[in-house]
């Protein structure tokens, strides 16, 4: 059997974001009102961030990490309690898509 007669399996998201490179700001670019968060019942964030950038600690609060974000935006526009000041990184900072 050829090469070209293999069928490629897709890859995970976690396989595809390994492919990107990130140069972190020491900034960071996201802000988060935890004591919003503490009030909010559903937490969002936790479910739809594509990058897994939040996640509910045992007591539930909520612990956000920027390094890996990949400024989709996601969480901004998904948050009831308007508790995320998201911004660019600086410029040249960020994400590197990887396609290859």
């Amino acid at each position: 059997m050829s090469i070209s007669d293999k069928s490629e399996r897709a890859l995970s998201i976690d396989e595809l974001l390994q492919r990107n490179v990130y140069d972190v700001d020491d900034e960071p670019h996201i802000i988060v009102d935890t004591e919003k968060c503490l009030k909010c019942r559903v937490k969002p964030c936790t479910l739809l961030c594509p990058a897994g950038c939040y996640t509910l600690s045992p007591d539930g609060e909520i612990l956000f990490s920027y390094e890996g974000c990949v400024e989709c935006g996601t969480c901004r526009s998904i948050c009831p309690m308007d508790a995320i000041t998201w911004n660019y990184p600086r410029s040249g900072r960020g994400i590197y898509y990887r396609f290859t």
